[in-house]
Formats: structure tokens, C-alpha cells, sequence
């Protein structure tokens, strides 16, 4: 069951105003009396104490309108979807470095964050039948989306990681935990990891190689990618005068303990030095041996509203039989 628009159920916090309303507006007694005792002699009468009745229906049927506007519905026609696929975690590093311009896109230079979403947007896309999480890292990981098969959803989750999200520095023992932490309780028959680092691993509380041989142990293949031009990379900057400029800034990554990483889990290194070279590895991925996977997809829902205006007319139908029979106001 869900709500198409539930954005519309904030009107029902006008009901309590429309209360207060009502009863502000509400006109005084125009009928004088010349002495107070007449007046307690009268009494109030039974049905004064079911003055409230008429207004809780009208608020009722209120609330009820309300809940029909935001469209609740009922899934009706379950679907499981069979596919064969892999479980697969991208650690993605979001540290400073990562906003050197030293790849392009198109003729445009670009950002390796900006072209590592490129490709993984092209990678995603052709791989329909992988469950696909997502763990970004600086000096500290962070699982910005689970496995999923919704990828459109992991997509969207991609398109918001950005430099500065984490605190600066490179965690890549850490961000290797988190993502194999994440494929444990999978039960696809292969789990593997693909891990990007502009840099070395200078923070966190878990060395890479320990994260690597618990991959091991576990038996994920873990592959792993360096990104960023040889010597020094181009780094965008304010001067003093508000002008966008670059330096030079050296690229220093530890290729030796990345590529232990790889080899101790049956996995790969690779070098990416321009955006063909980092959808290598991936062309890699779709080599890998396909397990199946089930997810379930409701396909058809049916519309619920007509179930809450009806009750919603019953009760005006009853506070206007109310208001003017056994329940009614003299002026």
C-alpha cells in the first residue's frame, strides 16, 4: 500500500485553524434575559451536551477528504522478477583531490568525481540485472545507497555525492570495510567490490590490506582503480581577485597497495589516467560468473480514495441531518 501524493496530507494541519475559526466567529446569544435566574431555571436540556457532535463530524469527513487526496493505493498484481546478476559495491572516493580537472567529457575538461559518475551512469545502465550499492569515502566511508536494483534510485544517490560532503582525507581500509560489510548478508554467488582512489590512504581505523584479506576470507574479489594523469594535475582555485585559475598539484598515489589489494582477492588493478581507461574495469565486471536474483514488483495498483469519500459523505449527510432535526439551533 502506498500514497501517490502524500505532500497533500500536510492539510491536515488547516483542520485545528478551521476549528479555531468557527469558533471565533461564532455569533453571541441575541436573545436577552431580564434576570439570571430565569435563565438557570430553563437548564440546559439533554441534547445541549451534544452541541460538539455536528462540528467532529464536519472535521471527520474533513479528514478523510484529505486522506483521499493524497491518493492512497493498493497493490493488486504482485510480480517476481527473475534475473541473473551479481552483487556489486562501488567505493567511490569524494576527497579534495577528486576535484582536479585532469579528465575530460566530451571536448569539456572535467573533475574525476565528474567523470567517475559519468561512467559509472553508462556502466549502471548496462548492467539491469546487478543489484548495485554505492559507499562514498573521504576519512571516512559513508554508504550513500545500499544494494539495490533500483537503479535509477542509485543513480539519483550518485548524481548528489560531492566533494566536501565528508570530512578531507583518504580512508581506503575503512571505505573497503563498509562495502564488504554491506555484500555480507548477500546471497548472490558472486560479490565483488570496486574501489576508486585518487591518493593514499592517510585516515580511518582499518588498514587497507587488513580490509583486503577479510574480503578474502569472505571470498569478494575486489578490484581497484587509481585515477588521475601521471606527474601533477591541474587544480582549480580562486585568486585574489575572484578569477578561477589552476595549479599545478602533484598526484600521488600508493599503486602498490592497491594492486595488493587486487591480487590478494582475485581481483585487478588498473591505472586510470583518462575517461576510456577508467570504463575498463568494468568492461572487466562483465566477465564475471551471474547468479540469480529476485525482486519482488507490484505492476498494477488499485485507487483506494473512493473508500474515504464515501464514508466522508455519510457523515456531512449526518451532520446536516443533525444540525437541522434533533441537533438544531434556534438564532
Amino acid at each position: 500500500m502506498r500514497l501517490h501524493d502524500p505532500w497533500l496530507l500536510a492539510l491536515a494541519a488547516l483542520l485545528p485553524l478551521a476549528w479555531w475559526l468557527w469558533r471565533r466567529a461564532a455569533k453571541p446569544a441575541t436573545l436577552r434575559f431580564p434576570a439570571l435566574w430565569m435563565l438557570a431555571a430553563a437548564g440546559g436540556g439533554r441534547r445541549a451536551h451534544w452541541r460538539w457532535v455536528p462540528l467532529a463530524l464536519r472535521l471527520a469527513a474533513a479528514a478523510l477528504v484529505v486522506v483521499a487526496l493524497a491518493r492512497p493505493q493498493m497493490g493488486k498484481a504482485e510480480s517476481r522478477i527473475f534475473s541473473e546478476g551479481i552483487d556489486i559495491m562501488l567505493a567511490v572516493d569524494v576527497s579534495g583531490s577528486m576535484l582536479a580537472e585532469d579528465f575530460t567529457l566530451g571536448t569539456q575538461r572535467a573533475s574525476r568525481l565528474d567523470a567517475v559518475k559519468s561512467v559509472v551512469r553508462e556502466f549502471v545502465a548496462n548492467r539491469p540485472q546487478d543489484r548495485v550499492g554505492l559507499v562514498l569515502f573521504a576519512a571516512r566511508p559513508y554508504t550513500q545507497a545500499p544494494l539495490t536494483l533500483d537503479h535509477g534510485w542509485l543513480l539519483q544517490n550518485l548524481e548528489r555525492a560531492k566533494v566536501g560532503m565528508l570530512e578531507d582525507g583518504t580512508a581506503v581500509g575503512s571505505a573497503l570495510a563498509s562495502a564488504v560489510n554491506r555484500l555480507e548478508p548477500s546471497t548472490a554467488k558472486s560479490k565483488i567490490v570496486v574501489l576508486l582512489t585518487d591518493g593514499q590512504s592517510n585516515a580511518g581505523k582499518v588498514a587497507p590490506l587488513q580490509a583486503a584479506e577479510a574480503a578474502k576470507t569472505l571470498g569478494y574479489r575486489v578490484y581497484t582503480i587509481g585515477a588521475g594523469t601521471r606527474g601533477v594535475a591541474p587544480y582549480p582555485a580562486t585568486d585574489l581577485f575572484g578569477n578561477r585559475v589552476y595549479r599545478p598539484m602533484q598526484v600521488d598515489i600508493d599503486e602498490d597497495t592497491l594492486k595488493k589489494i587486487a591480487e590478494a582477492t582475485g581481483g585487478r588493478y588498473f591505472r586510470a589516467t583518462d575517461t576510456p581507461s577508467l570504463k575498463d574495469v568494468y568492461t572487466e565486471i562483465d566477465n564475471l560468473e551471474k547468479s540469480p536474483a529476485e525482486e519482488p514488483r507490484y505492476t498494477d495498483y488499485e485507487e483506494l480514495a473512493l473508500w474515504l469519500v464515501a464514508p466522508a459523505l455519510l457523515l456531512l449527510f449526518g451532520e446536516l441531518l443533525l444540525r437541522h432535526t434533533v441537533l438544531r439551533v434556534l438564532p
